[in-house]
């Protein structure tokens, strides 16, 4: 393996889930000289053998040869050695799992490892604090679109803004800076931040709006915001997590949620308007989505502070009856 682009020392990462964002990110630090294992499902990890790693969309082609970095389906099967970063890019309703697999199995990933959440939701980090002391787990904010249509190929289909590294126990940013580096040097920008609850929230407000109604409506996030009646909503369901954010200690980046959608409709949905939410393309595969660690997570919260959030609940029981019957309008 090469050395990372200004860096004496080879950088070593295991992906932990090789769905569209573990790859994507894989292919980034891959490009940039860093030494990578994936641990995925055996198809993906069958189809990584065979072809290696392919990226195409917005940030240009890159491929990734089989043999220039390892890949295995459990943690088990990996060679014993002491990596840099694990980052996990499973589904967040596989946390608990995750976070249980890699305690288990920390003789294969190094006690002096630091974990990096690239996960949607709220409450991810709370299941990793049950195995690993706070200092060690950071959160990943990404607002960049991955589609995977084969097992090993990932396409980025848009771009909102940098991933954001940072932590949600105030560790500081400096033991992620050299991974934001090699994240970017491999083509898809990335840098640390202190801020990265305020980011956390700024994203749940706009997953929380735009990705169930995608899914229930089979639209992009662009044609949603083209009608009135769902920005009407898109408004309710954002006012709602906003409320709840604030009355559970929780802070962002604007003031109230008329500042918010003014950046929403102006910049956030325009950059992203043909993209398909991910829960979306989780139906249509066939899977299991992530409404329980968006618009579930606000109504817990609700519910703990004695809050309604009708326009959550409603959205979150439509997701779950699309889930169940298939059926997208």
């Amino acid at each position: 393996m090469g050395q990372t682009e200004g860096f004496s020392e080879v950088m070593r990462v295991l992906i932990y889930g090789g769905g569209a964002v573990g790859l994507g990110i894989a292919s980034c630090l891959l490009r940039s000289g860093v030494e990578v294992a994936i641990v995925a499902r055996p198809d993906t990890v069958a189809a990584l053998d065979r072809t290696g790693v392919v990226r195409t969309g917005i940030f240009g082609r890159f491929d990734a040869a089989p043999g220039t970095f390892t890949c295995r389906t459990g943690l088990d099967q990996l060679e014993s050695k002491p990596y840099d970063y694990t980052l996990v890019c499973t589904k967040s309703f596989d946390s608990a799992f995750a976070a249980a697999d890699l305690a288990r199995h920390i003789g294969q990933v190094g006690a002096g490892m630091k974990l990096v959440l690239f996960q949607n939701g709220w409450g991810n980090a709370e299941a990793f604090r049950t195995h690993f002391a706070p200092d060690r787990i950071y959160n990943a904010r990404v607002i960049t679109g991955f589609r995977r249509d084969r097992p090993n190929e990932v396409e980025v289909t848009v771009h909102a803004d940098a991933i954001h590294l940072g932590s949600l126990f105030d560790a500081g940013t400096g033991a992620v800076d050299r991974l934001a580096s090699a994240i970017s040097a491999g083509g898809i920008p990335c840098r640390t931040t202190g801020d990265i609850g305020k980011d956390l929230w700024a994203k749940m407000l706009y997953n929380c709006a735009l990705n169930p109604l995608g899914a229930i409506l089979g639209v992009t996030y662009g044609a949603l915001a083209e009608q009135r009646t769902t920005r009407d909503i898109m408004d309710r369901i954002v006012d709602e997590v906003f409320s709840v954010m604030v009355h559970a200690g929780y802070t962002t980046h604007w003031e109230g949620p008329r500042d918010f959608l003014d950046v929403f409709y102006g910049t956030l949905v325009p950059s992203t308007a043909g993209h398909k939410s991910s829960m979306l393309q989780d139906i249509l595969a066939g899977k299991r989505t992530e409404v329980d660690a968006l618009n579930g997570a606000v109504i817990k919260l609700a519910d703990a502070h004695g809050l309604a959030a009708p326009y959550n609940r409603t959205v979150y029981g439509l997701v779950e009856f699309v889930e169940t019957s298939g059926n997208v309008i």
